[in-house]
Protein backbone atom coordinates (compact mmCIF):
# COMPACT_ATOMS: atom_id res chain seq x y z
CA UNK A 1 0.00 0.00 0.00
CA UNK A 2 2.85 2.57 0.81
CA UNK A 3 4.41 1.57 -2.51
CA UNK A 4 1.05 2.57 -4.43
CA UNK A 5 1.26 6.01 -2.45
CA UNK A 6 4.34 6.77 -3.31
CA UNK A 7 3.87 6.09 -6.83
CA UNK A 8 0.69 7.81 -7.62
CA UNK A 9 2.49 11.00 -9.18
CA UNK A 10 3.79 8.19 -11.36
CA UNK A 11 1.15 6.72 -12.12
CA UNK A 12 -0.72 10.28 -12.91
CA UNK A 13 2.21 10.49 -15.32
CA UNK A 14 1.94 7.65 -17.46
CA UNK A 15 -2.08 7.85 -17.35
CA UNK A 16 -1.54 10.78 -19.58
CA UNK A 17 -0.09 8.37 -22.37
CA UNK A 18 -3.31 6.95 -22.52
CA UNK A 19 -5.23 10.16 -23.17
CA UNK A 20 -3.30 10.54 -26.45
CA UNK A 21 -4.72 8.60 -28.86
CA UNK A 22 -8.52 10.05 -27.61
CA UNK A 23 -7.64 13.55 -27.97
CA UNK A 24 -5.65 12.44 -31.63
CA UNK A 25 -8.97 11.14 -32.58
CA UNK A 26 -11.28 13.46 -31.56
CA UNK A 27 -9.39 16.00 -33.59
CA UNK A 28 -9.42 14.11 -36.62
CA UNK A 29 -13.43 13.73 -36.27
CA UNK A 30 -13.45 17.54 -35.48
CA UNK A 31 -14.69 17.27 -31.93
CA UNK A 32 -13.31 19.96 -30.98
CA UNK A 33 -14.74 20.20 -27.23
CA UNK A 34 -14.11 16.68 -26.77
CA UNK A 35 -10.55 16.92 -27.57
CA UNK A 36 -10.74 20.71 -25.08
CA UNK A 37 -12.19 18.54 -21.97
CA UNK A 38 -9.87 15.51 -22.62
CA UNK A 39 -6.57 18.19 -23.21
CA UNK A 40 -7.21 20.05 -19.60
CA UNK A 41 -7.80 16.97 -17.60
CA UNK A 42 -4.58 15.69 -18.99
CA UNK A 43 -3.19 18.77 -18.19
CA UNK A 44 -4.33 18.68 -14.78
CA UNK A 45 -3.14 15.43 -14.15
CA UNK A 46 0.07 17.01 -15.02
CA UNK A 47 -0.54 19.86 -12.23
CA UNK A 48 -1.86 17.59 -9.82
CA UNK A 49 1.22 14.53 -10.03
CA UNK A 50 3.87 17.66 -9.56
CA UNK A 51 1.68 18.92 -6.73
CA UNK A 52 1.98 15.69 -4.96
CA UNK A 53 5.62 14.78 -5.92
CA UNK A 54 6.69 17.82 -4.11
CA UNK A 55 4.70 18.17 -1.22
CA UNK A 56 5.30 14.63 0.45
CA UNK A 57 8.49 14.01 -1.22
CA UNK A 58 7.62 11.44 -3.57
CA UNK A 59 10.08 12.70 -5.96
CA UNK A 60 11.66 10.09 -8.54
CA UNK A 61 14.09 9.69 -11.30
CA UNK A 62 11.65 7.26 -13.08
CA UNK A 63 9.27 10.94 -12.97
CA UNK A 64 12.03 13.22 -13.77
CA UNK A 65 12.54 11.40 -16.74
CA UNK A 66 8.33 10.69 -17.99
CA UNK A 67 7.28 13.38 -16.83
CA UNK A 68 8.87 16.05 -19.84
CA UNK A 69 8.07 12.66 -22.39
CA UNK A 70 4.19 12.77 -21.41
CA UNK A 71 4.06 16.55 -21.76
CA UNK A 72 5.90 16.53 -25.00
CA UNK A 73 3.95 13.35 -26.54
CA UNK A 74 0.34 14.70 -25.83
CA UNK A 75 2.12 18.23 -27.26
CA UNK A 76 3.51 16.77 -30.24
CA UNK A 77 0.65 14.35 -31.29
CA UNK A 78 -1.84 17.15 -30.56
CA UNK A 79 0.03 19.57 -33.12
CA UNK A 80 0.13 16.53 -35.73
CA UNK A 81 -3.72 16.29 -35.73
CA UNK A 82 -4.26 19.99 -35.88
CA UNK A 83 -1.96 19.94 -38.80
CA UNK A 84 -3.54 17.49 -40.15
CA UNK A 85 -6.67 18.85 -40.81
CA UNK A 86 -5.00 22.23 -41.56
CA UNK A 87 -5.74 24.17 -37.92
CA UNK A 88 -2.03 25.02 -37.88
CA UNK A 89 0.67 25.11 -40.83
CA UNK A 90 2.96 22.48 -41.13
CA UNK A 91 6.09 24.52 -40.50
CA UNK A 92 5.31 24.93 -36.87
CA UNK A 93 5.33 21.24 -35.88
CA UNK A 94 8.56 20.58 -37.70
CA UNK A 95 9.96 23.07 -35.62
CA UNK A 96 8.57 21.86 -32.34
CA UNK A 97 9.65 18.40 -33.48
CA UNK A 98 12.97 19.29 -34.64
CA UNK A 99 13.28 20.72 -31.10
CA UNK A 100 12.42 17.77 -29.29
CA UNK A 101 14.47 15.32 -31.48
CA UNK A 102 17.46 17.23 -30.41
CA UNK A 103 15.93 17.60 -26.28
CA UNK A 104 15.44 13.63 -26.41
CA UNK A 105 19.47 13.00 -27.94
CA UNK A 106 20.55 15.08 -25.20
CA UNK A 107 18.26 13.13 -22.44
CA UNK A 108 19.28 9.88 -23.54
CA UNK A 109 23.03 11.17 -23.40
CA UNK A 110 22.70 12.10 -19.91
CA UNK A 111 20.79 9.12 -19.20
CA UNK A 112 23.86 7.11 -20.42
CA UNK A 113 25.81 8.44 -17.40
CA UNK A 114 23.29 8.18 -14.99
CA UNK A 115 21.90 11.61 -15.04
CA UNK A 116 18.55 12.52 -15.08
CA UNK A 117 17.26 15.81 -16.00
CA UNK A 118 13.82 17.26 -15.09
CA UNK A 119 12.52 20.17 -16.69
CA UNK A 120 13.50 23.65 -15.83
CA UNK A 121 10.76 26.18 -16.10
CA UNK A 122 11.53 27.81 -19.22
CA UNK A 123 10.66 24.43 -20.78
CA UNK A 124 7.78 24.14 -18.68
CA UNK A 125 6.20 27.62 -19.99
CA UNK A 126 6.98 26.90 -23.42
CA UNK A 127 4.34 23.63 -22.73
CA UNK A 128 2.15 25.93 -21.28
CA UNK A 129 2.24 28.18 -24.02
CA UNK A 130 1.36 25.46 -26.31
CA UNK A 131 -1.50 24.41 -24.50
CA UNK A 132 -3.46 27.72 -24.60
CA UNK A 133 -2.46 27.99 -28.19
CA UNK A 134 -3.80 24.73 -28.81
CA UNK A 135 -7.03 25.45 -26.16
CA UNK A 136 -7.51 28.28 -28.35
CA UNK A 137 -7.02 26.18 -31.59
CA UNK A 138 -9.73 23.98 -30.53
CA UNK A 139 -12.18 27.48 -29.28
CA UNK A 140 -12.49 28.98 -32.54
CA UNK A 141 -13.02 26.44 -34.39
CA UNK A 142 -15.70 24.95 -32.06
CA UNK A 143 -17.71 28.44 -31.75
CA UNK A 144 -16.85 29.44 -35.44
CA UNK A 145 -14.49 32.52 -34.16
CA UNK A 146 -13.82 34.32 -37.40
CA UNK A 147 -10.36 36.36 -35.83
CA UNK A 148 -8.03 33.45 -35.34
CA UNK A 149 -5.74 35.44 -32.51
CA UNK A 150 -4.52 31.39 -31.89
CA UNK A 151 -1.42 32.11 -34.53
CA UNK A 152 0.04 34.61 -32.48
CA UNK A 153 -0.03 32.79 -28.88
CA UNK A 154 1.57 29.73 -31.22
CA UNK A 155 4.32 32.48 -32.54
CA UNK A 156 5.46 33.17 -28.94
CA UNK A 157 5.38 29.69 -27.53
CA UNK A 158 7.86 29.16 -30.61
CA UNK A 159 10.23 31.92 -29.56
CA UNK A 160 10.14 30.32 -25.43
CA UNK A 161 10.41 26.78 -27.45
CA UNK A 162 13.69 28.25 -29.28
CA UNK A 163 14.97 29.84 -26.41
CA UNK A 164 14.14 26.46 -24.02
CA UNK A 165 16.66 24.95 -26.38
CA UNK A 166 19.07 27.21 -26.38
CA UNK A 167 19.36 27.63 -22.67
CA UNK A 168 19.62 23.84 -22.17
CA UNK A 169 22.36 23.72 -24.55
CA UNK A 170 24.03 26.67 -23.02
CA UNK A 171 23.97 24.52 -19.57
CA UNK A 172 24.63 21.36 -21.06
CA UNK A 173 28.03 22.52 -22.21
CA UNK A 174 28.67 25.39 -19.58
CA UNK A 175 28.79 22.56 -17.32
CA UNK A 176 31.07 19.91 -19.06
CA UNK A 177 28.50 16.92 -19.53
CA UNK A 178 30.27 16.33 -23.01
CA UNK A 179 33.58 15.64 -21.65
CA UNK A 180 32.13 13.61 -18.19
CA UNK A 181 32.70 9.60 -18.59
CA UNK A 182 30.57 9.66 -15.25
CA UNK A 183 28.68 11.94 -13.60
CA UNK A 184 27.13 11.53 -10.23
CA UNK A 185 24.28 13.41 -7.92
CA UNK A 186 26.82 16.21 -7.64
CA UNK A 187 26.35 16.84 -11.02
CA UNK A 188 22.53 17.10 -11.03
CA UNK A 189 22.40 21.51 -10.57
CA UNK A 190 20.70 21.69 -14.11
CA UNK A 191 18.06 19.66 -12.19
CA UNK A 192 15.20 22.14 -10.23
CA UNK A 193 15.91 22.36 -6.52
CA UNK A 194 17.55 19.50 -5.32
CA UNK A 195 15.66 17.22 -2.90
CA UNK A 196 16.60 15.39 1.04
CA UNK A 197 17.38 12.36 -0.70
CA UNK A 198 19.19 13.90 -3.95
CA UNK A 199 21.26 15.77 -0.95
CA UNK A 200 22.01 12.69 0.96
CA UNK A 201 22.69 11.01 -2.12
CA UNK A 202 25.12 13.52 -3.24
CA UNK A 203 27.00 13.39 0.08
CA UNK A 204 27.23 9.62 -0.49
CA UNK A 205 29.23 10.04 -3.57
CA UNK A 206 31.31 12.65 -2.13
CA UNK A 207 32.43 10.11 0.39
CA UNK A 208 32.32 6.96 -1.39
CA UNK A 209 34.54 8.79 -3.90
CA UNK A 210 37.16 10.10 -1.39
CA UNK A 211 36.98 7.07 -0.32
CA UNK A 212 38.05 5.45 -3.08
CA UNK A 213 40.89 7.66 -3.87
CA UNK A 214 42.12 7.06 -0.09
CA UNK A 215 42.16 3.48 -0.86
CA UNK A 216 43.63 3.82 -4.84
CA UNK A 217 46.49 6.24 -2.76
CA UNK A 218 46.87 3.61 0.47
CA UNK A 219 47.86 0.77 -1.97
CA UNK A 220 50.51 3.59 -4.30
CA UNK A 221 52.24 3.62 -1.05
CA UNK A 222 52.22 -0.19 0.19
CA UNK A 223 53.79 -0.92 -3.63
CA UNK A 224 56.27 1.68 -2.94
CA UNK A 225 57.03 0.96 0.38
CA UNK A 226 57.22 -2.99 -0.54
CA UNK A 227 59.94 -1.64 -3.84
CA UNK A 228 61.75 0.25 -0.94
CA UNK A 229 62.65 -2.98 0.76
Amino acid sequence: MKSFVKNIPNILTVSRFFFIPFIFGAILNYQFLTAAILLTISGLTDVLDGIIARKFNFVSNFGKLIDPLADKANQLFTLIALAYINIIPWWILIVVFSKELLMVAGAAFLFGKKLVVSSRWFGKLSTVLFYLAIVSSLAIHFFNIEFQFDIYIYYVALIFTVLSLLMYAREFFLKGYLAKDDLTAEDTTITEKPTKEDKIEAKYNRASNKAKKLEKKKKKLESQLKDAK
